[in-house]
């Protein structure tokens, strides 16, 4: 797995998982340098290599008047300037294959949702830029599936594609994580576990999806034991006042006290 080829990543050779983490949705500058500068000083002292997460436009959303998102460029621009007044590299993701170009000019990590995953020409614009690639699995798709998601960022001559897990649909309304889907995976690129997505529970009836963040550390403990490659963790200072996907995002007062635990998790497990 080739971390050091993603501008201003660190502690490539820590030996530590890598993390995404970030709000769901760039509300505005202020609260996003916010929360980067915590998980920044978290990261660098446990020498986590870190990639900054933040949605530029949210536009899977179950109601219409759900919040989207502050402006395309605006939100990018953010990730921009976070990138540069924290050193650190950045993803988002994006819905539509003009989009691609667009976000590849201000980040280093394109994100593809997991419910378009499958869409050919999203992954194909994506992997085009010469930027990493990080796929999400469908929440309807095997992890065998993933292989053929994989392939298509590799046709385009762009090897850097990464998997990211974040549950599989159980029933109407709950997800759950198959972790031997980790192991699979890990055999087509590098594995994410995307901890507080995977705890989402969906809820057709109002239309505003909830959560479990009382299980973040359990899902991300056994997500290291099974050595998945890196973390993805959604992270606000008030999840009760978020704009997006506040109900199972981590209170940003946790992160540090739970990668500890995580860091600690992960030397035992790279000396069995």
């Amino acid at each position: 797995m080739k971390l050091s080829n993603i501008p201003k990543i660190k502690h490539t050779d820590s030996n530590n998982f890598f993390l995404l983490c970030g709000p769901c949705a760039i509300e505005g500058e202020d609260m996003a340098k916010r929360i980067a500068e915590k998980v920044v000083k978290i990261t660098d002292t446990l020498k986590i290599p870190y990639v900054f997460k933040g949605s530029f436009r949210k536009a899977n959303r179950s109601r219409v008047d759900s919040f989207t998102g502050i402006g395309d460029e605006k939100a990018l621009e953010i990730l921009a300037k976070v990138s540069a007044e924290f050193d650190v590299p950045t993803v988002t993701d994006i819905h539509e294959s003009s989009d691609a170009a667009l976000a590849a000019q201000y980040v280093d990590v394109l994100q593809i949702p997991a419910f378009l995953v499958r869409q050919t020409s999203l992954v194909v614009a994506a992997a085009e830029t010469g930027k990493v690639v990080n796929l999400k699995k469908g929440q309807f798709m095997s992890p065998e599936s993933m292989k053929h998601a994989v392939q298509k960022v590799h046709d385009t001559g762009n090897e850097n594609a990464w998997i990211t897990d974040r549950g599989t649909m159980f029933g109407y309304q709950d997800m759950i994580v198959d972790f031997r889907g980790i192991p699979t995976m890990r055999q087509y690129a590098p594995t994410v576990l995307d901890v507080t997505h995977s705890l989402q529970q969906p809820n057709q009836s109002s239309g505003v999806t909830g959560g479990r963040p009382d299980m973040i550390e359990t899902i991300a403990r056994a997500g290291i034991v099974n050595n998945v490659d890196g973390l993805f963790i959604e992270t606000h200072f008030d999840p009760a006042n978020a704009k997006s996907d506040g109900a199972n995002m981590l209170d940003l007062t946790y992160l540090e006290q739970l990668l500890s635990n995580l860091v600690a998790i992960r030397k035992v497990v790279n000396t069995l």
